[in-house]
């Protein structure tokens, strides 16, 4: 039996260029099962452990139809809850954009709100950053997010154990009603439920294991200190 290749998801040979220079040829299953429903243009939800391939599944085939906006503002929206994941994101994304005309900017709090909206003079295509952030560099106008097409929203149930959601409901009343929403979480719950409901319309979703399966090639561990108090100060 053949497998699949990256290849079968007729991606610009542009971004195919990036994928093999990356050595990377065949998709994790969730990049396989989450590629086709949102080159539909659908609503996507997913249920799917971190470490487990989300960022391809979702920007590869937003890249793919990825056009040229020129206004200078987002079309594209990644929201994620922490500063780390801003990070690995963004980067994922430069590699991939490498071969294309698209500029990804990232923001979070804990930076000076002043300089990062000068980070927005020569317009941006795709804005990836914390809920709280991109809330405020909207209220500020340093950015619009009328015209985004797609919103990712990963770590969905960190996201909420953050309480972002306040933010977040201020961000989807930012924007458009017409765009396509994808969403990942690792578990499903009645806020996700509520989200889902309220602002997603018919979304396909995908699920690669029981809701909180904890990803098997994660190994837990914990060292013992014998003075516990001294260690934490």
């Amino acid at each position: 039996m053949n497998k699949t290749t990256f290849a079968d998801f007729d991606l610009p040979e542009k971004i195919l260029d990036v994928l093999a220079d990356l050595n990377l040829f065949e998709p994790t299953p969730i990049q396989e099962k989450s590629l086709k429903p949102i080159l539909s243009g659908r609503d996507v939800m997913g249920i799917a452990q971190t470490g487990t391939g989300k960022t391809l599944a979702y920007m590869l085939p937003v890249l793919k139809t990825w056009k040229y906006n020129k206004t200078g503002n987002p079309t594209v929206l990644v929201l994620v809850p922490t500063r780390g994941l801003v990070v690995q994101v963004t980067e994922g994304l430069e590699k991939l954009t490498e071969n294309i005309t698209a500029s990804v900017i990232e923001v979070y709090g804990g930076k000076n709100i002043n300089t990062q909206k000068l980070l927005f003079n020569d317009g941006c295509d795709i804005l990836v950053g914390t809920p709280g952030r991109v809330m405020d560099l909207s209220i500020d106008n340093a950015i619009s997010l009328k015209e985004v097409s797609k919103l990712i929203i990963d770590e969905f149930d960190e996201i909420l154990n953050l309480g972002f959601r306040p933010q977040l409901t201020h961000i989807f009343e930012m924007m458009k009603e017409k765009r396509q929403n994808i969403l990942f979480s690792a578990t499903m719950t009645e806020a996700l439920d509520e989200i889902l409901n309220e602002y997603f319309a018919s979304p396909i979703e995908i699920s690669l294991a029981r809701s909180g399966t904890p990803l098997e090639k994660i190994a837990q561990t914990a060292i013992p200190v014998e003075n516990f108090n001294t260690k934490l100060n």
